[in-house]
Formats: structure tokens, sequence, C-alpha cells
């Protein structure tokens, strides 16, 4: 999860996306990125796009379901806030549910600058 953070802080940078924006944005994929190797699934994607002032993320899952059963002691105020949070930034979000697969989409205006030189 380490690698998705810092993957999404030096892109959204080379995109010149706000400070604030870039938080957000790295927070978002964090808990995505969590909760996709949290709940079993074998291989996690990340997949971003700026279109218009709008990131566009998305995280998918692919492998079978292994079912999620809160371990026992479960503090519902430490666990289960992240979708939250998500939905909280974000201006949309899907999930999209396969058999053996899980996708979530999300929508996060922000505010990016000119890119820079591609090297």
């Amino acid at each position: 999860m380490g690698a998705a953070r810092r993957f999404t802080t030096d892109l959204l940078r080379s995109w010149k996306v706000a400070d604030e924006d870039r938080e957000s944005a790295v927070l978002i994929v964090d808990e995505l990125t969590v909760n996709a190797v949290q709940h079993g699934h074998a291989d996690t994607t990340l997949v971003m796009a700026l279109e218009d002032g709008v990131l566009l993320i998305a995280v998918s899952d692919t492998g079978a379901c292994v079912p999620h059963r809160p371990p026992e002691g479960f503090d519902p105020d430490e666990h289960g806030r992240g979708t939250g949070i998500v939905e909280f930034l974000a201006q949309g979000m899907d999930v999209s549910l396969g058999e053996h697969s899980c996708r979530v989409d999300v929508a996060l205006k922000v505010t990016a600058g000119e890119p820079g030189p591609r090297r």
C-alpha cells in the first residue's frame, strides 16, 4: 500500500495537482487499496486519469472472494470507516461487484496546473 501512496503522490505532483487535493487523493487511494488487500482478493490494480479538473481513480481486485468477518473484539469505531471517508471526500463513488472481482471508481474534483514536460 505504501507503493500505491508513493505512486499517487509522484503522479499527482507531475500533474501539478494542488497539495490539499493531492492529500485527499492519496487518502482515497490508501483506503481503497487497503480494503482490496484486506478483503482477500488476489491482485489489485490502480488506475488514475485527470480530465477537466476531475481526478478519476479506479481500484480493482480480482481472485476468489474470501468472506470477511470482523475479528473477535472488533471495535466499529476503529474499523469500517474507510468507504465513508472516501464518500465524504469524493464527488462520486461507484462499486461494481463481480463473481471474482470488485472495482471501485471514484471522481474527485481537483485543481491542477499545466503538466510539466514529459521525460
